[in-house]
């Protein structure tokens, strides 16, 4: 489903430093780009003078004809697409409506999680009075899915594999404090505390591959980005 992505909102959880001017391109031709979003950088730009720094902005300095398909919370890092053109940002955008692109993200939670791997279906809505958080509403949510794989346990926390099948706002982080098992560094939906040995500087959330056939060509794209974390 598609999101008005037109400005965002600088979250709670995100660093308060300046993230520096650097652009790391994964990709690019005439019809798109793929780069890396830091965390604490706004991937779209957001309200009053904190917003005008942002990821498409610095893409568009260089890229003119850059334009947004998608967008990433600013704690989170990792992989974004962009469209060069109003053709190519329509045809990305429709894969991304019809699920037709493979996110997958790498997380570190609180807590060792039981299983080795399942899935989160809880409807999402936004939490008003709380805004810009959201919560799982049985009654009133949006279909929410996500799937969870471990790929390491470490003392007090876990290291998984997500694919969040649809892309509710705020869904990877909702779905796993939702189960108990919030992500590590997350100062909206779970803050730290300094005795807690599963503290982090950042949101332990990255996008760490991006797959989906090119706009024009149908050739199939894959993309790998190494999380920091």
């Amino acid at each position: 489903m598609l999101r008005r992505m037109s400005r965002e909102t600088a979250l709670p959880s995100a660093p308060t430093q300046r993230v520096p001017d650097t652009l790391h391109v994964h990709y690019q031709d005439d019809t798109l780009l793929v780069v890396e979003k830091p965390a604490g950088l706004l991937a779209v730009p957001g309200r009053g003078a904190a917003g005008i720094d942002n990821l498409a902005a610095r893409l568009q300095a260089r890229y003119a004809d850059a334009l947004i398909v998608h967008r990433l919370d600013m704690a989170t890092s990792g992989l974004m697409v962009f469209a060069r053109g109003a053709e190519a940002q329509r045809r990305l955008s429709m894969a991304f409506a019809e699920r037709r692109v493979v996110k997958t993200y790498v997380a570190s939670v609180q807590g060792e999680i039981t299983g080795e791997q399942g899935e989160i279906d809880a409807p999402l809505a936004a939490d008003w009075p709380q805004r810009p958080r959201q919560r799982v509403d049985l009654a009133k949510g949006k279909t929410a899915l996500t799937r969870w794989r471990v790929l390491a346990r470490l003392a007090g926390s876990t290291r998984l594999r997500l694919e969040p099948v649809t892309g509710r706002s705020h869904q990877l982080r909702v779905h796993l404090l939702s189960i108990g098992h919030p992500i590590r560094g997350d100062a909206l939906y779970a803050p730290s505390h300094a005795s807690s040995p599963v503290d982090a500087d950042r949101l332990m959330l990255h996008a760490t591959v991006l797959e989906f056939a090119h706009p024009l060509s149908g050739s199939a794209l894959h993309f790998t980005s190494e999380a920091e974390f």
